[in-house]
């Protein structure tokens, strides 16, 4: 069979059938709703989300603050002043004794951060100055009183309950006008250095251990007076304005249910707590629990068990109360006794411990814990109980000021590490309360005054390090952001796009034809 086509067939081409053309009002019109899709967005859309997704940081003056940190903005200065009653000596003998004591202290003195100035007391009977030099300005308290007194001997007597130290002299020893040095005034430099060496050394470990210029550090102190510093710190509680004392007697039986406790406090420890009335305040509480059993047993506890000692699932101790750190005193009745001998031990930043078998008798153990009392607050061991405590104060003034500074620098290098972190308001606040107070501080550096804008200037800056807004942002890196807006902006931000594709192709397709 042929399968030609005859030669009269029409031939027929299949052709795809073009849609007609669109009409320029079509076109405009769909250029409009494209338009106006991405003018909302544009306009819009990022507007609003920039404006709720941005992270607010406010201006911190992060050059003061690694200044503090650094130790430039301010010099840790004790200039103490000693106060000198010479009524005994003739006017020119006075003060001939105080230039060649102040040049022997001068020449003991190593560390300039620590500075004893003597001045002569005015007469009883007058108010005016002696010799043109200053008393000291009515902010500027007299750390000692040196009282020169004729004796037989060549001694030197600390009053133990008033910052006053009687020295005795013979009429020998009184230094000629001619002569640049005389036995009494080395004997008294000496001896104010001795009295002054274990606050000096705590204030000299403190700057050790921080960020200060190498020209204003202090010289290194011996291996064991470090070692022995180093304990302090660790032993004593972190400064509060207030603490809670907690008096407790724990026995394994039904005996004693009682104990005189009240009488025992206002008799012993009252009077102690009252003398550190400028420095901090206390609160009290006592409580009795029977059949109480200890964590560790046996009549003789080697030292590595004194920490187990205490049964904190059973016995029911004061925790923080009202914020302010909570210091326990437990009184165990027993006949137990440490290896080595003693019944009594401290234990650093909690409180102490004290074992015996009758508690008749309450005045063994108050004073054992008023001992452990001052060595938590972080009083020095040695001098009377004015020094310890004006050293204290002086102390706690350092520690304090530099504990604030170096959070300062901890804040100002976070906040340029972490470029995406947000820097509220209060932080704001807080560090420029911080600042303030830092240099209200410095100029008031070992008084009551520079101890409580010391208290405040470290309390403000811990609450803007740890400010909650801004430290949970720190976990929250840019790769969760990627995560999260994905899924939102794909289904918006393909159609759009791909919508902007085509039209520049029909455009382009236009134009050809």
């Amino acid at each position: 069979m042929d399968s030609e086509a005859p030669a009269n067939a029409v031939s027929i081409k299949s052709a795809k059938k073009e849609p007609p053309p669109e009409k320029p009002e079509q076109i405009r019109i769909r250029y409009l709703v494209l338009l106006s899709f991405w003018a909302i967005i544009i306009f819009l859309g990022l507007p609003i989300w920039w404006k709720t997704t941005a992270i607010y940081r406010a201006s911190l003056p992060l050059d003061e603050m690694m200044d503090w940190a650094e130790g430039r903005a301010c010099r840790p200065v004790f200039p103490l002043r000693i106060s000198i009653e010479a009524d005994s000596l003739q006017d020119h003998e006075a003060q001939h004794l105080l230039r060649t004591t102040q040049h022997a202290l001068d020449d003991l003195n190593d560390f300039s951060a620590h500075h004893l100035r003597l001045q002569l007391s005015p007469p009883a009977n007058s108010s005016s100055n002696v010799n043109g030099l200053s008393p000291g300005s009515p902010q500027e308290e007299v750390a000692l009183t040196i009282r020169l007194l004729k004796g037989t001997t060549f001694q030197s007597d600390l009053q133990k309950y008033s910052p006053i130290l009687d020295i005795f002299y013979t009429p020998s020893q009184i230094p000629s006008s001619s002569s640049s040095s005389s036995p009494l005034g080395t004997f008294i430099a000496n001896t104010l250095r001795q009295l002054f060496a274990e606050e000096q050394a705590m204030i000299a470990y403190l700057l050790s251990t921080s960020s200060a210029p190498p020209e204003r550090s202090p010289k290194a102190l011996a291996p064991n007076v470090a070692e022995s510093l180093a304990k302090w710190t660790t032993r004593s509680t972190k400064y509060s304005r207030t603490y809670h004392l907690t008096f407790s007697l724990f026995t394994p039986t039904a005996t004693p249910s009682s104990w005189d406790i009240e009488a025992a406090l206002e008799e012993h420890m009252k009077p102690l707590l009252e003398s550190f009335s400028s420095i901090s305040n206390f609160t009290i509480d006592t409580q009795v629990q029977l059949y109480a059993t200890p964590g560790v047993s046996g009549n003789v506890l080697k030292r590595e068990d004194l920490s187990g000692f205490i049964n904190a699932a059973e016995w029911p101790l004061s925790p923080s109360i009202g914020g302010a750190p909570t210091i326990n005193f437990i009184i165990y009745v027993g006949d137990m006794e440490v290896e080595g001998g003693g019944k009594s031990w401290l234990i650093p930043q909690w409180g102490g411990v004290v074992i015996q078998s009758n508690v008749a008798d309450l005045r063994p153990a108050m004073l054992i814990f008023s001992n452990q009392l001052m060595s938590l607050l972080g009083a020095p061991e040695s001098g009377s109980l004015p020094l310890r405590l004006m050293t204290l104060v002086r102390v706690r003034s350092a520690g304090l000021l530099l504990k604030a500074s170096g959070t300062m620098g901890s804040l100002a290098r976070l906040s340029l590490a972490l470029p995406s972190i947000s820097i509220p308001h209060s932080v704001a606040d807080g560090v420029y309360t911080t600042l303030l107070h830092l240099r209200k501080a410095c100029d008031g550096l070992g008084g009551k005054e520079g101890l409580e804008h010391a208290r405040i200037a470290e309390e403000a800056a811990e609450k803007a390090f740890f400010e909650k807004s801004m430290v949970g942002q720190v976990y929250f890196p840019d790769e969760h952001k990627v995560a999260v807006y994905l899924p939102l902006l794909g289904p918006v931000g393909v159609p759009l796009v791909m919508g902007v594709l085509k039209e520049v192709k029909a455009w382009r397709k236009r134009r050809r034809g």
